[in-house]
């Protein structure tokens, strides 16, 4: 594919990842179809709608007849990438009869890997897991997310999910990761040639940083979160901690408890926080923290040591690593209500974090140079 010009078809979404590349590329010339259900409530952008109308057996009839009449239209791309293999709301023999046809209409397939896949959950389930936590296990014991929903990580390793997965990984041309940890699980099962990292794109261009005031007199700890995946992302105990600290503190700190808004609404409403409370089981900041360190604002996220060294950072360290420790987090807001001067001072850091690692740009030609050179490679 060399330097020319290329035609990008990218299938599902998650958090807006997908369609922010799409920025990204686009930026640098290459022509750009999204298409995807914008992730349910989120209602991101893209052309062509992939989204389940009713949550039932009709639903799933009705997208898969929808699908079957726009599937001409995903035919004679360069690059064709499928966000992880739960790309569309169907069931896995109606995923790959739909992924079949694309690699088979198309000159490559790639897979970005920027949500769980039945690998992902193999990996994390391993005794010999060499991540020290997951969602699913913290200190050698099941977290109360796996306690909670034991099923869901059994229908990921189901015969039929698990199939389908080895499959998508048999056929494909390559897979970009966009965290530290789905990069180690890819490592675990596709050779080292076929895995690049990719990161999460961010259109910093349209997220204005406003600096938080020089003094901050009552701390605002923004929880923004997905209803239904609070126990996965430790959202409970974020909650209870900071509920903690303000009710130690009403003074001095307060909490904004924000969730399932739309994508643009969301955006709005975060401009609002001092501190973004995130997630707790994770080596590496996500879309959420990400949005917030562009708009200059602190947040307490995974940021594992090995995360920083991955991506060769040695300096800007700005993100607070949350851990799913109650009393290490209460100590942890504590601090900074104490200390809001530490509050601007990681702000200020995030937005030149985000500008230097994850900018659409960046991103974008991160997967390019992948795509490019497995083709070449070819």
């Amino acid at each position: 594919m060399g330097g020319e010009k290329l035609k990008v078809l990218l299938v599902g979404d998650a958090s807006n990842c997908h369609n922010a590349l799409a920025g990204g590329l686009r930026k640098l010339g290459h022509e750009v179809v999204v298409a995807s259900d914008g992730t349910e409530w989120m209602d991101t952008d893209r052309d062509i709608d992939l989204s389940r109308r009713w949550n039932n057996k009709l639903g799933g009839l009705e997208l898969w007849l929808r699908i079957k009449s726009l599937l001409p239209r995903m035919t004679g791309f360069d690059v064709v990438s499928i966000a992880t293999q739960g790309f569309v709301r169907l069931r896995p023999e109606r995923q790959w009869r739909i992924y079949d046809f694309l690699r088979k209409n198309n000159r490559s397939i790639f897979y970005t890997a920027l949500a769980t896949d039945s690998n992902y959950v193999r990996f994390a389930l391993d005794p010999e897991c060499p991540l020290r936590y997951t969602e699913y296990k913290y200190g050698g014991k099941s977290t109360p997310y796996l306690l909670q929903e034991p099923q869901l990580a059994d229908n990921w390793l189901s015969e039929k999910m698990a199939g389908f997965c080895n499959h998508i990984y048999d056929t494909i041309d390559g897979a970009v990761s966009i965290l530290y940890e789905y990069d180690v699980a890819l490592c675990s099962r596709l050779a080292a040639d076929k895995i690049a990292y990719g990161g999460i794109p961010i259109d910093v261009d349209s997220l204005e940083c406003a600096e938080l005031p020089d003094n901050i007199n009552k701390v605002r700890f923004f929880l923004g979160r997905h209803r239904r995946r609070v126990l996965e992302k430790g959202g409970e105990m974020l909650e209870a901690a900071a509920k903690s600290v303000v009710e130690r503190y009403p003074d001095r700190a307060e909490l904004v408890i924000v969730e399932n808004r739309p994508y643009s609404e969301y955006l709005e409403l975060l401009k609002s926080a001092h501190v973004l409370l995130d997630q707790l089981y994770s080596y590496t900041p996500a879309t959420n923290a990400l949005l917030a360190m562009a708009y200059g604002r602190c947040v307490v996220s995974g940021a594992e040591p090995e995360y920083y060294d991955f991506i060769g950072e040695e300096d800007c360290h700005p993100i607070i690593n949350g851990l799913p420790e109650y009393y290490s987090l209460v100590s942890t807001l504590e601090r900074l209500v104490l200390n809001p001067d530490e509050i601007i001072r990681r702000g200020r850091m995030g937005r030149a974090f985000v500008e230097k690692h994850n900018s659409d740009i960046v991103v974008a030609q991160r997967f390019l140079n992948f795509w490019q050179k497995r083709s070449n490679d070819d």
